[in-house]
This record gives structure tokens, sequence and C-alpha cells, in this order.
């Protein structure tokens, strides 16, 4: 009723409801992603001291989530008129919430294994969902918002990782993922309402994809990127934790983990508005240097400053990497980009803890070392994006400016 009065009074319909899609937007991915893929990671020191969690489950119950989304993400892709809904965004976050409850409830790696798995396929569908009623709710307004709808996934990282700070000391486990879920269902709340549609029909492919050149070339360097990020920034965003944790006071870990979701917060309207003064091959590849040094600092330089620093460079850029990834590919006019590099992104993420895994007897330091080549590489591949990059391929197609503007809100 306020809401609606103080429309009827300013006209503020049009000036309110795209920061209400926004919220509704950031609430959504802070649930599917912030929380239910990322709490994981500070609680997983909890499940080495309380739960005898050994390494080897931790990186494989970190791989069954990812398992869940990249068939989320695939089915997403297939059947899009199913899944750009209310109707499938609620009983999403619903089942999330009740994956994030029933941890506590087990002791049975198998469980928790199907558990992380389900979680991993419902945080797809609510992520797609999110992104196409974030697009329909605010076509013709500030392309940035959506820059800061995507911020929603470090609000969700920041906020689980204080709540698990907080009980490092005087809490369990157990009651790290009760909270868990019950910050999920606060942010259910709040997304509750928020509205997609159906995607349009698919497009013939335009020109350039279909000629085969420049675009094709350029955006399977893109892909090798992009899922080479993939792959070495899901090692630091599963294990950094605990791999700080190996270093430095016990509130270290967690503390880092709260600052990385604050710096992912902003980041990606920043990437949004930098790519109006410099191109995004460019970005990409500082972004990707950015990350990769950001990654491996804690191993050379133990201690509390260096990890910390570690976790701000992490958080600032993974998110950017992301957006400007998605942005590039759409800007390529391949069919289908963002759901082609999403694929591979999510390829990417289920490859890192089995790379991972074999290097964990010694400690997660080896690992993030490796995570930290692999952003390397990922860097060296975007390097070649920015040599003779086709900057200019005339107006883009409809369905690939709008999937541009799911990507980055610019």
């Amino acid at each position: 009723m306020l809401t609606s009065a103080a429309e009827r009074t300013t006209g503020g319909s049009e000036g309110t409801r795209p920061w209400r899609v926004v919220g509704q937007g950031a609430a959504a991915l802070a649930a599917g992603m912030g929380v239910g893929r990322f709490a994981y990671t500070p609680i997983l020191p909890l499940m080495h001291a309380q739960a005898g969690l050994s390494p080897q489950l931790g990186a494989e119950l970190a791989t069954a989530n990812y398992i869940g989304y990249l068939l989320g993400a695939v089915a997403a892709i297939f059947a899009p008129g199913v899944f750009a809904s209310r109707r499938a965004l609620r009983p999403s976050l619903v089942i999330l919430i009740v994956t994030l409850v029933l941890m506590p409830a087990t002791h049975l790696g198998t469980l928790w294994l199907l558990l992380r798995l389900i979680a991993g396929i419902v945080s797809a569908l609510i992520f797609v969902i999110a992104a196409d009623a974030m697009l329909t709710g605010l076509r013709g307004h500030a392309h940035h918002l959506t820059g800061w709808a995507f911020g929603g996934i470090g609000g969700g990282i920041a906020l689980s990782g204080v709540l698990v700070l907080i009980l490092r000391d005087i809490g369990t486990w157990q009651q790290a993922w009760w909270i868990a879920g019950a910050l999920t269902a606060v942010f259910t709340v709040l997304a509750w309402r928020l509205h997609g549609e159906p995607a349009p029909a698919q497009t013939s492919p335009a020109p350039s994809a279909r000629r085969g050149a420049p675009g094709l070339r350029w955006f399977g360097v893109l892909l090798v990127s992009y899922t080479l990020e993939g792959t070495g920034y899901i090692i630091a965003g599963t294990f950094l934790v605990a791999a700080i944790d190996q270093s430095a006071p016990g509130w270290a870990g967690s503390g880092a983990w709260v600052l990385a979701g604050l710096a992912a917060l902003p980041s990606s309207a920043l990437w949004a508005r930098l790519s109006r003064t410099w191109s995004r091959p460019t970005l990409l590849v500082a972004a990707l240097v950015v990350q990769a040094i950001g990654i491996a600092l804690p191993v050379p330089a133990g201690g509390i400053v260096p990890a910390l620093i570690s976790a701000v460079l992490f958080g600032a850029t993974f998110l950017g990497v992301a957006s400007l990834s998605l942005a590039t590919g759409a800007h390529l006019r391949i069919p289908r980009a963002v759901a082609i590099l999403t694929t591979g992104y999510s390829v990417g993420q289920i490859l890192g803890p089995v790379v991972a895994t074999p290097l964990l007897h010694d400690g997660y330091r080896p690992a993030l070392l490796v995570g930290a080549a692999l952003v390397a590489l990922a860097a060296l591949a975007a390097g070649v994006l920015r040599h003779r990059f086709p900057h200019h391929l005339g107006p883009l197609p409809h369905r690939v400016h709008a999937a541009r503007r799911v990507a980055v809100g610019d």
C-alpha cells in the first residue's frame, strides 16, 4: 500500500520498478549462487575439524555440486520456456533451502554428495531464471543496473561468510548449514515475486556466424580462455579459505571470504563501466592476471595481510571475468554464445576439484598454485584476442543484443 501510494503521488512506478527488479534479482542470485553454491567454502574447514571430512571427500562434494550446476544449465538451454518463469523459480529456491538444511542430518558421504548435486542443479536454474527476469524487467533502463543485480552473488558470499565466521569459535558445522539455509530462506522471500518470461523464439544466425569468420575463430579462443578460467577459479573458490587457515589465525580464512564477497558486490557494474574506455579483450587480460596473482599470493607469503589481499583481488575479478567473457562472446554474434560459454565454464568447474584432489595430501597450497597457473593460461589465451580482434561487426541482432545485456548489464 505504501509503495502504491508513493507511485500515485509521484508517478514513481517507472522510477522505482527498475530498482525493485534489481533487488529481487540480486536476492535470487544471492540465494542461488552466493549462499547455495559458495557457503560450502567457509563451512569446509569446520567440516574438516568437527565432522571428520577428508580432503578427498571435500573435493568430491565440490565436484558433485559443479556437475549438478552443469546439468541444470544444460536443462535450461534445451527447455528455456519451462525454466524462465516463477513456476520454476519458486520450487528451485525451496529445494535449495531443503538441501542446505539437510546437510547436518547425516554423516554419510553418499547423501552429502546427493544433496550437493541437487543444490547445483537448482542453483543453475535460479541463475537462468533470474537473468531472464532481469533482462525483461530492466529493458529500456540504465544498462549498469543488471551489473548491480549480479552483485547479489557477492552479497550472498559476504553475508554467509560473516555468519560462519561468528560460528567458528562458538558454534558447530551443523549450525553453519542451518544458518545458510535460513539465510537462503530470507533471500527467497525477497525474490519470491521476481517475474520471468519464456525466452523469445530463436532467430536465424547472424551473417558473421554463418560465414564462420572472423567471429567463430575468435570465439574458439575465448571459449578456451573461459574454460581454463572456470577450472582455475573454482579451485580457489573451493579451497581458498581452507588454504588460508593453514597459515593464518583461525578467523582469517572466513574473514578473507567475507572480503571476497564484498569486493565482488560492485565488480560487475565496475567492469561494465570500464569497458566504455578500454576494449573488453584488454580488460579481460588484466582481470585474469590480477586474479592469478591473487590466487597464488597466500602460497609464498603466509600471514593475515597477504590472505586478505588475495581475497580482495579474487573477489574483485571473478564476476568481472565472467561478465567480460560473456559480453565478448555475445559481441562475436555466435548463436547461443552465452549458453556455450557457460557450458565450457561449468565443465572447467567440474575439472578443477578433480585436478586439485591428488595434490591435497600436502595441503591446499599446491592446489592454489595449480589454480593460479590455469588462470594465467586463460590470460595468455585472452591475450590472443587483443590482436586484430573484430571490434566492429555492425549492429547486433536483437537476440544477441539481449544476451549481451544479461551478461554485463551495460
